[in-house]
């Protein structure tokens, strides 16, 4: 009994398992991948071709969820935003209509087209895709019955702006320590109802613009790139890698474009020598050397798509600061060595500014002045100890003497250099090394303080015939300013009009009988003013754009980083 038995089940299982495996193979069906979007599907009958275009819709979108967004090897689009579009618009296409363009597409397309005058790359926003598509369309009729072109479309339209709605918004930098504004103002929700909005009234280009930072040098700068444009041809250059490692690779670049500025070089060479790198130099009105250093290779690399890719850059930084600045605010711009001085949307006070050194670079930064110091000390910054002063004393203990340099230590006692040994010290000493106040002071006779981690501030100098200087990065990564007394003085009667009626504390002529008594005083400065320490490559003036040079590397670096790979316009 119990053998026949076996013997049944046995043969009963063998009999089902060819359903078992189809029930297996059809669940393994209904749940693969969709099918990715077909290039032609023919609708003859033109009242029909919204419906399928509708159907098209669901199943692209169906598909670039399953793909993570990829539509094809070079196009990869925002499913969440898109997910959100479509679902609300039951799939019905947002940009044509029985076998007709809307006039929001159109007004879509133009912004695509004219997407540089924002400081954007047109190619981002599937530029080609859609030209290719509406060239069709345009010149054949049989065109305008492929239901999957117009789908295509309807997604490429949907997706570009909700791209460009980002990077108007948001920009392409990432967000860093010293970014003021939120990203969580504006979801996939947010920009998937401004669409359905614009697209509703027909308001896309607005919709877009009003994205947009509203920061006065923000707006200037916009507002000059339509002229740069138009005063430019973008053409392929080789960019220069400096500093570089391979110094051999570097010469190379750098020949190839002196071909490219229209030097020969000599036949079966790939490198220039020095008597034509002193020709360019010369041309271009450089430090004739016959070497490529910090200041040639930035002038090879001079190009217009470099320097469309720099304002590109100077664009997304406004993205990153508040939509709105304080009423009174002090504005540092590093490449453009200037301070400025802004009360209630009035410039009261620009002043020429030197920063630091590459070497010893002025930090970005966010903060408020706090209190003046006449006539201060000045105790050295730890990475000057480290890169100067005990390499110095290391050759010679009177180093600190002929600085005009105290060493200290921690009870606050002066120590005589020549009792140390300073060659069990590598990575820093235990003491303090303090310039005294005084005319010859490398802070001058007054400072700004303001909260900061680096130790740096803003000061006078005692060299002060640098500020006549057009190249001013040359300090240890202070900010001296040029015209420190109208700030002081703005500082004080600023506090003096906040205290009205009352009595001030401090007047301004006191400041001016400690300065010329030489007296050290530190003074509060209760309405603390905001202090922007920025990097911005270029600004808008008069309608221009205007370039400052890039003494940090760093728009080369996020251009590199994040525009590399962009087409130039005409491709």
């Amino acid at each position: 009994m119990d053998n026949r038995r076996l013997n049944r089940d046995f043969t009963l299982s063998l009999l089902t398992l060819p359903v078992a495996l189809l029930a297996i193979l059809m669940f393994s069906c209904r749940n693969s991948a969709p099918e990715k979007p077909p290039e032609i599907v023919v609708v003859a009958v033109p009242e029909k071709i919204d419906e399928k275009v509708a159907e098209l819709l669901h199943n692209t979108v169906n598909y670039l969820n399953s793909t993570n967004g990829t539509l094809n090897d070079s196009v990869k689009l925002p499913t969440g935003a898109l997910n959100i579009v479509y679902n609300a618009n039951g799939f019905r296409p947002l940009w044509s209509t029985d076998e007709r363009w809307t006039p929001s597409a159109d007004s879509m397309y133009d912004c695509i087209r004219q997407s540089a005058h924002a400081g954007l790359f047109p190619s981002d926003y599937h530029l080609s895709a859609l030209a290719a598509i509406r060239g069709g369309m345009l010149a054949d009729s049989l065109h305008k019955k492929n239901a999957a072109q117009w789908a295509r479309a309807d997604v490429l339209l949907t997706a570009a702006y909700l791209d460009m709605a980002h990077d108007l918004y948001i920009g392409r930098l990432p967000k860093d320590s010293i970014s003021l504004r939120s990203d969580s103002l504006y979801t996939d929700s947010t920009f998937a109802r401004n669409l359905q909005q614009a697209v509703t009234d027909n308001h896309i280009k607005s919709s877009l613009e009003q994205l947009e930072p509203v920061l006065n040098g923000y707006r200037a700068l916009k507002a000059a790139l339509p002229q740069f444009l138009d005063s430019v041809k973008f053409t392929a250059t080789t960019f220069i890698d400096f500093p570089s490692p391979d110094s051999i690779g570097m010469m190379k670049q750098v020949g190839k474009r002196l071909a490219e500025l229209g030097f020969v070089l000599p036949a079966g060479d790939s490198t220039p020598g020095k008597a034509m790198i002193r020709r360019y130099q010369k041309e271009a009105g450089l430090p004739v050397t016959g070497m490529v250093a910090e200041k040639t290779a930035a002038s090879l690399n001079n190009t217009p798509w470099n320097n469309f890719k720099r304002i590109a850059v100077t664009l997304d930084r406004y993205k990153r600061l508040p939509d709105t600045l304080p009423s009174q605010y002090l504005w540092v711009n590093l490449p453009g060595f200037y301070l400025q001085l802004w009360n209630n949307d009035t410039m009261v006070l620009s002043s020429k500014i030197v920063v630091g050194k590459p070497q010893t670079r002025t930090p970005v930064l966010t903060s408020k002045i706090s209190n003046i110091v006449t006539y201060p000390q000045w105790t050295i910054p730890e990475s000057i100890i480290v890169k100067e002063v005990l390499p110095g004393l290391k050759k010679d203990t009177n180093y600190l003497r002929k600085k005009g340099y105290s060493l200290i230590n921690f009870h606050g006692d002066e120590v005589y250099p020549s009792t140390v040994k300073w060659a069990k010290y590598n990575k820093g000493i235990p003491y303090k090394v303090v310039q005294g106040s005084g005319d010859d002071n490398a802070l001058g006779i007054l400072k700004f303080n303001f909260s900061n981690k680096y130790a740096v501030y803003l000061h006078d100098t005692n060299q002060r015939y640098f500020f006549d200087r057009s190249y001013r990065a040359l300090s240890h990564g202070c900010v001296r300013v040029q015209q420190w007394n109208k700030l002081a003085r703005f500082l004080i009667s600023n506090d003096s009009l906040a205290a009205a009626p009352a009595s001030p504390a401090f007047k301004t002529d006191t400041l001016s009988a400690w300065l010329q008594r030489k007296e050290k005083h530190t003074v509060p400065v209760k309405t603390r003013l905001p202090l922007f320490i920025r990097y911005f490559g270029c600004d808008g003036i008069n309608g221009k754009v205007v370039f400052y040079p890039d003494i940090y590397g760093e728009d080369a670096l996020l251009a590199d980083r994040y525009f590399a790979d962009k087409p130039l316009p005409h491709e």
